[in-house]
């Protein structure tokens, strides 16, 4: 657990560098509520029916959030080292979620507890940016993936994901890609082959 401590106050400097400017006292009170978290691959960090009570953020690792819909799994997002993850209805109104969390790889993860976040933001302004820009950036990453299966062709879905998410797209498996972007995992191989040969 050592080695993970000083990982938590190198973590609260990455929070802080890309979410928010903060003094030496705050970037202490933004490490003392981060839990380190470690999860092996196929390991569930959230299960339907659990509350989601902290905004989770991806170091390292790649995980996927899904649901069930007819008996199919519908994926909702997939998350990349460096990335936040939360199931955003369940975390607000503290009900039981629809989601579930799954590590695609060895995953270590920073929970920010939502209780304590509000608490410590109360008392420290930048905190309070960090925690807004947060979730700004998961409400604009929700509605980047509306958009995408909404307004755009499959081709066109498929070179987006690869300039937003190259990552992703080299580590995840295809049917979770596919599922993602809400085509067929036939679609997706054709999609594949065209862009190869457009490229």
């Amino acid at each position: 657990m050592k080695e993970l401590a000083n990982d938590t106050r190198d973590i609260a400097r990455e929070l802080a560098r890309k979410y928010s400017t903060m003094t030496h006292d705050e970037l202490d009170v933004l490490e003392s509520i981060l839990v380190p978290m470690k999860f092996s691959k196929g390991e569930m960090i959230l299960n339907e029916g659990e509350i989601c009570r902290n905004i989770y953020y991806i170091e390292k690792g790649l995980i996927r959030q899904f649901y069930f819909k007819n008996g199919k799994q519908i994926t909702e997002h997939l998350g990349e080292d460096h990335s936040i993850m939360m199931c955003i209805e369940s975390l607000f109104r503290e009900e039981p979620t629809k989601l579930q969390v799954e590590a695609l790889e060895p995953t270590l993860a920073f929970a920010i507890p939502k209780q304590k976040l509000e608490q410590v933001a109360l008392h420290n302004v930048n905190i309070q940016i960090l925690y807004r820009k947060i979730l700004e950036e998961s409400l604009i990453i929700s509605q980047v993936h509306a958009d995408l299966v909404r307004f755009e062709t499959a081709q066109a879905r498929y070179k987006r994901m690869c300039k937003l998410y190259p990552q992703v797209i080299l580590r995840a498996p295809l049917v979770y890609i596919a599922s993602y972007l809400q085509m067929t995992p036939e679609t997706l191989s054709r999609v594949r082959s065209s862009t190869l040969l457009d490229d």
